[in-house]
Formats: C-alpha cells, structure tokens, sequence
C-alpha cells in the first residue's frame, strides 16, 4: 500500500480537553456526543445502528477496520454514527468475504473519522467525566472557532431523534403467509430485529415513528413491537400514547431498549441520562424470573429510574444490570407486555438471550 499523507486531526471535548490524532482521509469537522463500545467485532453493524446516530464512537478495540466490511452486514441503510474515533486504522483488509474496505464505505456514507488517538486515555477520561457533546475536525487551527460551534450543540438529555432516523412510510418485512402478523413502530429500529422476527414465522409491517395506535391497529397485528433507537425516549409523547393504547387492549407488546424506555413512561416510571450509559457486546444480565446469567449486547445512555420501578405494583423487574443493578428488563403484571433494555437479537454480539423473541411469540400464540 501507498503511503498516505494524513492531516492532523483533533477531538475537542465540551470542557475544553483536547486530543490529538490523524484523519483517516476525508477533512471536515463533525459534532456529537462522545461515546465508547468496548465490542471486539462488530463495528459495520456498530457504525450503522440506529441508535448511534448523533454520537461520536470511540472504539475501545486497538484495531478497526482489519476485516473491511460486507454489504450485507449493517443495521440500517447508511453509517449513523457522527463520526469515529479509533487508535489503528486499517486501511487493508484481509477477510476474503469482504465487498470493501472500510476506508471505502465511510467515503461512501461521507463519514469523517479520526484515528491514532490515545483511545485509552480518552475513554478514562470520559468514564470519569461522563458522556459530553465534543467535535472532531481536521480545523486544528480554529479551536476558538470549533468551541463557540460546539457550545450552541444541543444536549442529549431532552434531544428527540427518532424521526431523524424512522422510516418514512410503513413497510412489510417477511413473509405475508406467514403464521403471525406483527405491528412495529420504528424509532429506530435495527434489521437484525426484523430478521429475528420473521425467522419466527412472522409477517411484519413497519410504521413511522409518529404513527396512531389506529395506523397500527389497522394492519390487525397478532402482536406489537416497539424498537430500539437513538436520543431521550421522554420526547417520544407519541409512542408513549401508543403503548398505553396497547395495553390498554391488552395486546401483545414486547419492546427493546428504547422500546423498553417507552413503555415504563407509558406506565409512569421515569427515565434518566446515564453518566456513561452501556455499550458494549459483553454486558452481564440476570435474568430474575430463572436466576440464570446473560452475556448481553448493549447500547444505551438512559435508563428507568429503578426505585420508581420498584415502587409501581403494575410492574415486575425481570432482569438487573450485573454491573451497576440497573434495570434491564420488566413485564407489566396484568397486560400481555413486556421489555428489555438490551439487544437479544446482539448483532454484534452473543445470543445468550434470543430466548425472548421465543417467548412474544408464545405471547401471541397465547
């Protein structure tokens, strides 16, 4: 490979902390929030996920991009992530499945990343100091410049983001002979969601994030899906009145991560931004209903206040967080509901917990 000459690049924090790296191409300047995933593998389904859009990913792993990437791994139409931040980029791949490299897809999605940055003191110092908006830009003679445009940034806490990456118009994924019939409301949903789903005999019929109970109802659905997805879920008023018209007819409803947000909102339990929040495919879970351990994937910077969870007598903890005891799963005693703050369909990630696709299933079957 040819050398390249790589401009100086810098990631400029909201407190003003600075660090130094080198762009891997493409020069601009890109704002959101500073985040890191501790995953090994899986960084094209990473880079794609919806639920990163508006963030800045620093990957804790050495090495990015060594395997290239394939067309058919992402979990959504375009990279979602603001930009990455990584220690040692690979411009070469060595997978022979591969369709390219993964210099070549962040040049086609117009994605600007950064690397040889101290990735491990970057994210000491964000696990210390919480998650906070930053830049990354190869302007690395205008950090007065870059620091007024990052103070007018919005915060996180408050930001909905769903309609910056739900569907336009509903569709159907699946196939329509298929025993159940499933209605999903896109706040961003990943397709390995979707896959999962209808690998379990399901037709599903995707809706806009703002989409009415009736909208959803009218597809006469065996069950509901709420996805999982970017920003504060306490926005989301509208999804919020449609789970509780759900559970108001006591129709079967599963939801996943943010999914799982809007339904403790639905059922009066509030939500907060984490100082870190979780992301990660190694994240352990215990599941309370069989007091076995889960090995999760997860990607989330609010949670349910656990003590209001506690406190409701309509709602069930099924599983807690190993790390911190935070709430990763509840069911709503006397509705046909339930919900995960982690990603059971991983991608990346293991499948310890595809379990709970099986039981909505057995939710409509019921």
């Amino acid at each position: 490979m040819k050398y390249k000459q790589r401009k100086k690049a810098l990631i400029l924090l909201a407190d003003g902390t600075i660090f130094y790296g080198k762009s891997i191409g493409k020069e601009g300047t890109a704002f959101g929030e500073v985040c890191f995933n501790t995953g090994t593998t899986g960084y094209q389904e990473i880079f794609t996920d919806p639920s990163y859009f508006g963030q800045l990913m620093v990957t804790t792993n050495a090495h990015i991009g060594n395997y290239g990437t394939k067309d058919s791994e992402v979990e959504s139409d375009s990279v979602k992530i603001a930009g990455l931040i990584c220690k040692n980029f690979s411009f070469e791949y060595s997978r022979p499945g591969a369709d390219r490299s993964l210099e070549a897809f962040f040049e086609d999605n117009n994605t600007l990343a950064i690397s040889d940055v101290d990735t491990r003191g970057l994210v000491s110092y964000i696990r210390d100091n919480g998650a906070m908006n930053a830049v990354i830009s190869t302007e690395v003679d205008n950090i007065e410049g870059l620091k007024k445009q990052l103070a007018e940034q919005p915060s996180m806490h408050g930001l909905e983001l769903a309609s910056k990456v739900s569907t336009k118009e509903p569709y159907f994924y699946g196939d329509e002979n298929a025993t159940y019939k499933i209605a999903a409301l896109d706040i961003g949903i990943k397709k390995n969601i979707l896959r999962n789903l209808a690998q379990r005999d399901a037709y599903i019929k995707v809706f806009p994030y703002n989409a009415k109970f009736e909208e959803l109802e009218a597809f006469n659905p065996d069950g509901y899906f709420l996805s999982n997805g970017p920003g504060d879920p306490e926005p989301l008023v509208e999804a919020q009145e449609v789970a509780k018209e759900i559970m108001a007819k006591n129709k079967p409803l599963f939801g996943i991560c943010l999914g799982h947000q809007v339904i403790a909102l639905a059922n009066g339990i509030s939500t907060y931004k984490m100082h870190n929040g979780h992301r990660g495919i190694n994240h352990p879970v215990k599941n309370l209903l069989t007091g076995k351990g889960e090995i999760t994937s997860q990607n989330h910077g609010f949670a349910i206040n656990r003590e209001e969870t506690e406190a409701n007598t309509n709602i069930e903890i099924t599983h807690v967080h190993l790390n911190d005891n935070t709430v990763a799963g509840i069911r709503v005693k006397d509705k046909n509901c339930f919900s995960v703050q982690y990603h059971p369909e991983a991608s990346p990630g293991p499948n310890d917990s595809t379990y709970l696709f099986d039981e909505f299933i057995e939710n409509l079957k019921k």
